[in-house]
């Protein structure tokens, strides 16, 4: 391989590594800091952990536009990456309910930017250079994994939990300065800002699989909220979570590696079924309450999900809209994914489990699965009978 291409490809997997570390030091540990430090209650911490995937519906595609109207996505994320950076910071000066919302409002919208622009710049330069998104995808994986687990260990420590702010704050910097060292060919002419939006709403195979990564992949992510509650429930103490999640996270390395072959072999959209298949099945096992031996044992299904699901998806929204507004198009269907998605079953799965229990949670989390699925099977004959590119 030449050495230009390795080392564009080190600095992206360098990016991907730090980002994640960074969030995988913050987010799943925040709330027991605003709980036992901040002495917040449940609906105050509720608001505020809610509160990113809101942003990331108005902002990722506001970011994705202006990076596709500027032509300057490797400098707009170095400057959000670091900013974000700076916010988390600001948790450690405020004790009062409504900065605190202010600082997670302020870091959400910079947050936002990172792993959509990111993704759009190694989709557009893994295609150009014939090398495998997965492959650089999976260091996100890995950073967030190896974050949960050090990071909940430090937090005991005499350094206690504020050691999360300060290492989110050091990752994302050193990421800010790899984000500068990114691959540049590929930037856009500038666009008229809107443009991008109106032309991708346009492309009726966008809008189906956009309904599909809602129902699929936003019950992945409000997982991550509900999975802790969930081991709980099945006698699981603090350490069998961090042990749960570390098993769960890390799955989706080895999936990742291989999911460019299997891409080849099998198509986009036929992958992006599969891992579909897998999380219903993972969703419908827990409402049968099994033993916290088997949950862990099972925890890879995880992997074999998301670490299919977002190569495969990513690749399919690359592959079926223009080059010229691929940030936007990525921005977009993160928004919906991670934003939209992530939002509605999260805020919903509470309700349900208020008004039940968590199994009823995941009875949900299966239902809005199985829809996924037919509306999959059902673009992919769509796809056979108008003889698009699958």
């Amino acid at each position: 391989m030449d050495k230009h291409i390795r080392f564009n490809l080190l600095n992206l997997q360098g990016y991907y590594l730090f980002s994640f570390f960074a969030l995988g030091s913050l987010t799943p540990l925040l709330s027991v800091y605003l709980s036992e430090v901040e002495k917040l209650n449940g609906y105050q911490i509720g608001t505020i952990m809610s509160v990113g995937p809101v942003i990331m519906i108005v902002f990722q595609p506001l970011w994705g536009m202006f990076c596709d109207w500027t032509g300057k996505p490797t400098k707009i994320l170095s400057i959000t990456t670091l900013l974000a950076g700076v916010f988390a910071l600001g948790y450690l000066f405020f004790d009062q309910y409504y900065l605190i919302l202010g600082v997670a409002v302020l870091f959400g919208i910079f947050q936002s930017a990172m792993i959509p622009v990111s993704d759009s710049i190694s989709l557009q330069y893994t295609s150009k250079v014939k090398a495998n998104y997965g492959n650089i995808r999976l260091f996100g994986s890995l950073g967030f994994g190896i974050a949960v687990f050090i990071m909940g260990r430090l937090s005991e420590t005499d350094l206690g939990p504020t050691v999360i702010f300060y290492a989110t704050f050091i990752a994302l910097t050193i990421g800010s300065l790899l984000a500068l060292r990114l691959p540049k060919e590929n930037e856009s002419a500038k666009l008229k800002i809107t443009h991008g939006i109106k032309e991708l709403f346009r492309i009726k195979r966008f809008l189906i699989f956009l309904a599909v990564t809602f129902l699929i992949f936003g019950p992945n992510l409000a997982n991550n909220v509900y999975y802790g509650l969930f081991v709980e429930a099945r006698g699981g103490t603090y350490t069998g979570i961090g042990i749960a999640f570390l098993l769960a996270v890390l799955s989706e390395i080895p999936f990742m590696r291989i999911a460019g072959s299997w891409i080849r072999k099998l198509g986009l959209l036929p992958i992006a079924l599969i891992a579909g298949i897998a999380s219903l099945v993972r969703w419908i096992f827990y409402v049968t309450q099994p033993g916290l031996e088997i949950i862990y044992a099972t925890s890879i299904i995880q992997g074999f999900s998301l670490g299919l699901f977002i190569p495969a998806g990513l690749q399919y929204i690359r592959r079926i809209t223009p080059q010229h507004i691929t940030v936007t198009a990525v921005t977009v269907y993160s928004a919906i994914g991670n934003g939209l998605g992530n939002w509605f079953s999260t805020f919903t799965g509470g309700i349900i489990l208020e008004k039940m229990d968590i199994y009823s949670v995941y009875l949900f989390f299966g239902i809005l699965s199985l829809m996924g699925i037919l509306l999959t099977l059902w673009l992919i004959k769509m796809e056979k009978d108008f003889h698009w590119i699958p």
